[in-house]
């Protein structure tokens, strides 16, 4: 192995630990097993090899600076001290996030040399379980969109195809964990920057239900619709993070109480007898038949998990009207300014948004939460017979880099930036918890994952039942082979 004085040389291949489960470091390095600096400096080693090429950990400390942090938490280890439950695991956080000491750009150039004075929540939140911060994650420029491009750090490309997006917005952390330069990471949901970014690098991520995670600092605390939550290679690894993220705090007041320890504890379940809803185009979404053929060819595996597997799709009239009039006014009121002092610095899908979230109505807003609340009933209803609903994550596959966003899907154009993503946002305007897991690659070798939607407020029993799937097809295991050596 190379030395741990020269890390950013280059193995000829990864070492083991740079795929270890997250949850498993982290056991090693509080029991003395693994020292926080050998993994720090594996994690270099191979953050070296392959972030030149993906693009995914930006505004990176020199590996010094990462290699005395490591030092420094070790010896809170030799001294006895007591710490937290990701004591020594490397951390790039995502870069719509605040974390002191490094620059909080949101993709923008008008943020470029932001750094910002204080964490968010979530940042303390993973500071306090003994993270060493060592960087930060690509994004899109504002998050808005589901590829992680901008003019301040360039493209994000995927790990097992360097021609095509690794998604968004937490595109960087999904490509970063996928090639092995992170064991886990943090991101945020809106529209399917969990899940998307997920999806397309053949790792897992829940959209947690609202409220789970704190979402502060925030506007609008209460409104819900965009949350935090974990990325990982594993559902128990998502599941052991999200033990961490989980839980209230006196500062968001959209949070509930909540008991985060759960999510630490075994997943093992039976999922017999368990009624689920089939619905991979939710009822008519045009959908790429390489990916309806990769869901299709996973539905014999819930039916051998013992599930009972029927046709149905819940009614989800209005949920794109719902989330798309959200959206808007929630662009509007945090980017008006902007629009004001910087419009030339705004990418034109941002212009756009906040444009058309200043023309809405204070009427328009308020039938779009009526008729909100009673599409969240609807499902209520409807998940009373089906415990989950399987549906695809993205409609398409990991598409090229050098595009925006998909035009057309089979044929149909889609009108809008987002259009391409109603699988996800159309599930987001439920407030349901939501997962992607791996499912199957294209016959270019592109990942498919399909999305498991639980009910409201039972985060733990959808990552029981994620965690069986994932088990039955060992999918995840797979590695993109750039990140092999």
């Amino acid at each position: 192995m190379t030395s741990p004085d020269e890390p950013t040389s280059r193995a000829a291949a990864p070492s083991p630990l740079c795929f270890m489960s997250g949850r498993q470091l982290a056991s090693m390095i509080r029991a003395r097993k693994l020292s926080a600096r050998e993994l720090m400096t594996a994690q270099l080693e191979q953050i070296a090899r392959v972030n030149p090429r993906i693009n995914a950990i930006v505004a990176k400390l020199d590996d010094q600076k990462c290699l005395a942090l490591a030092d420094e938490a070790d010896r809170h280890l030799a001294r006895g001290e007591k710490v937290g439950p990701l004591h020594g695991i490397p951390w790039a956080f995502k870069d719509l996030e605040a974390a002191v000491g490094f620059p909080n750009t949101q993709g923008s150039t008008i943020y470029k040399d932001f750094m910002p004075a204080e964490d968010t929540t979530l940042v303390g939140r993973l500071r306090a379980a003994g993270v060493i911060p060592i960087g930060k994650t690509n994004v899109p420029e504002f998050g808005m969109g589901s590829h992680s491009y901008n003019k301040v750090y360039g493209t994000t490309l995927n790990p097992w195809d360097l021609t095509k997006t690794a998604g968004g917005s937490s595109g960087g952390a999904g490509a970063a964990i996928a090639a092995g330069l992170l064991p886990l990471g943090d991101g945020s949901d809106l529209g399917g920057s969990l899940r998307n970014p997920a999806n397309f690098n053949n790792i897992t991520a829940i959209r947690p239900t609202v409220g789970l995670v704190p979402t502060t600092p925030s506007q609008l605390p209460l409104l819900g619709f965009g949350v935090k939550g974990p990325l990982a290679r594993s559902v128990d690894d998502v599941a052991f993070l999200l033990s961490v993220m989980a839980g209230p705090d006196p500062h968001d007041p959209g949070c509930y109480p909540s008991d985060p320890a759960i999510f630490a504890k075994p997943l093992e379940r039976s999922v017999r007898g368990v009624r689920i809803a089939w619905c991979p185009d939710l009822g008519g979404l045009p959908l790429d038949r390489r990916v309806r053929f990769v869901l299709e060819g996973q539905r014999k595996t819930f039916v051998d998990l013992g599930c009972i597997v029927e046709e149905a799709c819940p009614d989800l009239t209005d949920a794109g009207d719902v989330f798309l009039t959200i959206r808007k006014w929630k662009t509007w009121i945090a980017y008006a300014p902007l629009l004001a002092t910087h419009r030339d610095r705004l990418k034109p899908e941002a212009v756009w948004e906040i444009e058309a979230g200043a023309r809405l109505t204070s009427g328009e807003i308020a039938r779009a939460m009526v008729r909100h609340t009673e599409l969240m009933d609807r499902m209520r209803r409807f998940q009373e017979k089906y415990e989950f609903i399987l549906c695809a994550v993205n409609q398409v596959p990991p598409f090229e880099a050098r595009i925006d966003w998909p035009h057309e899907i089979e044929g149909t154009v889609m009108e809008d930036y987002v259009a391409w993503m109603k699988s996800t946002y159309w599930i987001t305007a439920t407030f349901r918890p939501a997962m992607s897991v791996p499912a199957g690659f294209t016959p270019e070798g592109l990942p498919v994952g399909i999305q498991i939607v639980g009910r409201h407020c039972d985060d733990l029993g959808l990552l029981r039942f994620a965690h069986a799937f994932e088990q039955a097809t060992g999918l995840g295991r797979r590695r993109p082979p750039i990140a092999m050596g």
